[in-house]
């Protein structure tokens, strides 16, 4: 009987240690081998950043809680880093890639990314963060699919293609990155891409798609460019609006769509027209100047050019910020998880602090810098969450350095690294308010929040009452329209170092980001993991013993 006992309770140990590991998710490897490359994308021979010999990079396709695993091999002159925009690397800011949570990849040397995109699903992107290397490429899409037994709200398309656009110069990284440290603009870009190439109206290109007669097509489109807005259409079909930033969105009808830089959607596109060559076009907004590219999408077997009559593009920023309002939540859909969206009620959940952030442009010492509510962000030598998790903060940075609710006037700036500690899992407003002439772009890493207002003007606490508390989006990025607030609210339940920067880059590299510091004051493995034991040190932690680990 004894020898019957333990042979049932190892049957048992067996079984459950199977059932760990087929219930573990899946994995995904890459190995990519980043250099730089001579192309013309706009006909004038330029060094660009490849990675595996690709410009735009490699797409990395994956479902809901996959592991992705990426071994990056720095062959550049340079440090590198790689960020992931809208991946939540929940409990992992280690993963994030960016300047403030780890030592950049050294030429010559290699690290591996290892973050799961839990919980999500979507239309990403992923650049390089380090210096101003994203405005040579190292840039590519990032999809998230939904698992199998999740419904999504509309059938399955034909093929799902992204589509990245984005504004281009013909300098080289070195050469821009020395205009901004002289202290001077970048000036306009040279002209605009999709996909790294920049098609003519002549009918005599290639085709970047092709679609069968009949058949309905997932197209994501996202901005990779510096910092220019974009609008984006098809030449003689309509899109419906599927999903944005990782949300399952109220299906409209749009005849052309505006991407911010750093923003992601997805649209279908039915091809029911005659079947010949169409023009997907994508042209700037809201400046001075006007760029435009376009693509070549070909019903199958088609022999016949597309008419280089191409649709007019929308003209000021009102009808951007009226479209922006037409977005809704589909509160009926799942998205990652089986329970529907809109069984998350953000809009009765008590506000309990409220941060309101003015960005300002100015000069120091004779050169431009940007600036969040007077101050200028600058990147420490020791990667600020390397600094917190070996309890040297405070010999790098200072918590808090900017007030909640700047003054009505900033009339100087400093520069110094920004950061906000904000306690875990509140709920928290955030105001953008847009003192300048120009749109701005936010994103946050480590989240999605509800942009649950945007209106021209000042922001005060009566203008709550406008807010969307029942299907605002939520998305990880957000636009500010010229002399206008937006206002959106999360739960900080991610601990974490996170990046709240501008997309538009050249503001970002001179200053106009920051850093929000959700601790783990428990140090529980609940709430935040290890760092890594292959983590790169640097700066005053490079030789620092490691301190006692997260427990349980």
């Amino acid at each position: 009987m004894g020898g019957g006992f333990l042979l049932s309770v190892l049957c048992l140990v067996a079984h459950a240690i199977f059932y760990d590991v087929r219930a573990e998710d899946p994995y995904f490897f890459f190995t990519w081998n980043v250099t730089y490359g001579t192309l013309s994308p706009l006909g004038v021979p330029q060094q660009v950043i490849l990675i595996n010999n690709q410009f735009p990079g490699p797409n990395i396709n994956s479902t809901s809680n996959n592991n992705i695993v990426i071994n990056v091999f720095n062959n550049l002159d340079e440090p590198l880093l790689f960020t992931w925009a809208g991946i939540q690397q929940r409990k992992n800011s280690w993963q994030e890639g960016t300047p403030g949570t780890q030592c950049p990849i050294m030429p010559g040397t290699n690290y591996t990314y290892h973050y799961q995109v839990k919980d999500q699903i979507g239309s990403y992107m992923y650049y390089p963060s380090t210096g101003m290397h994203r405005a040579v490429g190292g840039f590519g899409g990032l999809r998230v699919n939904s698992r199998l037994l999740i419904p999504v709200p509309y059938p399955d398309p034909e093929d799902d293609y992204t589509v990245l656009v984005g504004d281009w110069y013909t300098k080289s990284h070195t050469a821009l990155r020395k205009i901004l440290d002289d202290g001077r603009s970048l000036g306009k870009p040279n002209g605009i891409l999709m996909n790294g190439k920049n098609g003519k109206t002549d009918g005599k290109g290639e085709p970047l798609f092709t679609m069968k007669p009949g058949k309905t097509y997932k197209y994501r489109i996202c901005n990779v460019g510096l910092k220019t807005s974009l609008n984006f259409r098809f030449q003689g079909h309509s899109m419906k609006l599927v999903e944005m930033e990782g949300s399952h969105v109220v299906q409209n009808i749009y005849q052309s769509l505006d991407a911010h830089p750093g923003q992601c959607f997805s649209v279908l596109v039915t091809a029911d027209k005659e079947p010949k060559d169409y023009y997907m076009v994508a042209s700037t907004r809201f400046t001075r100047y006007s760029l435009s590219t376009v693509g070549i999408v070909r019903y199958l077997g088609s022999k016949v050019p597309a008419s280089p009559e191409l649709p007019e593009a929308p003209v000021g920023w009102a009808w951007s910020l009226n479209q922006f309002r037409s977005f809704r939540w589909n509160l009926t859909a799942s998205a990652a998880r089986p329970n529907p969206q809109g069984s998350y009620h953000y809009g009765k959940i008590n506000i309990t602090r409220t941060i309101k952030l003015a960005n300002t442009v100015g000069k120091v010492g004779g050169k431009l810098r940007y600036a969040i509510n007077g101050v200028s962000h600058v990147n420490p030598e020791t990667p600020l969450k390397l600094a917190e998790y070996y309890e040297v903060a405070d010999k790098v940075f200072k918590y808090d350095n900017i007030p909640d609710d700047p003054p009505a006037t900033i009339s100087e700036i400093k520069i110094e690294p920004i950061v906000l500690n904000i306690t875990f899992r509140t709920f928290v407003e955030v105001i953008f308010e847009n003192r300048e002439k120009s749109i701005q772009s936010w994103n946050l890493g480590g989240y999605s929040f509800f942009a649950v207002g945007i209106e021209t003007g000042t922001w005060s606490p009566e203008k709550r009452k406008n807010y969307n508390l029942l299907d605002a989006i939520s998305r990880h990025t957000v636009p500010v329209y010229p002399k206008s607030w937006a206002a959106i609210l999360l739960t900080f339940d991610n601990a974490g170092m996170w990046n709240l920067r501008s997309e538009i880059w050249d503001r970002t590299y001179l200053g106009q980001q920051a850093y929000i510091s959700v601790q783990n004051t428990a140090r529980s493995l609940r709430d935040e993991y290890n760092v890594p034991d292959d983590v790169e040190l640097c700066g005053v932690v490079k030789d620092a013993p490691k301190p006692p680990p997260y427990t349980i």
